[in-house]
């Protein structure tokens, strides 16, 4: 099994949750952030803004599902822009559902 955790501009989430639902992969985590990358934030007039709104998208995915699942995520999040955000996968060694003791996804 593989975690994709992806962070990305709050206002493509719903776009992003939405069109992996479709596809099947409906369980997933919400978490409001902030955050900058290489940029180091952006600068609009005299203002700086250090840190930035963002989304963290929680999946636990099975490992053949990982390729869709960054495609669906890289085709609705994309602007083409600084900021549109980073995905990343790590590997997960168990899921275990707290209310039925119940291992696996």
């Amino acid at each position: 099994m593989k975690m994709i955790k992806a962070v990305l501009r709050p206002d493509f989430i719903d776009v992003v949750a939405d069109c992996l639902a479709e596809a099947g992969f409906g369980s997933a985590t919400k978490i409001n952030a902030f955050g900058r990358g290489k940029q180091k934030g952006i600068t609009i007039g005299t203002i700086r803004y250090d840190e930035l709104p963002k989304t963290i998208l929680l999946i636990v995915i099975e490992d053949h599902d990982v390729d869709t699942v960054l495609k669906i995520i890289r085709e609705n999040a994309y602007t083409g822009n600084f900021g549109d955000g980073k995905i990343f996968v790590s590997s997960v060694e168990r899921v275990i559902t707290v209310r039925t003791g119940v291992e696996g996804l």
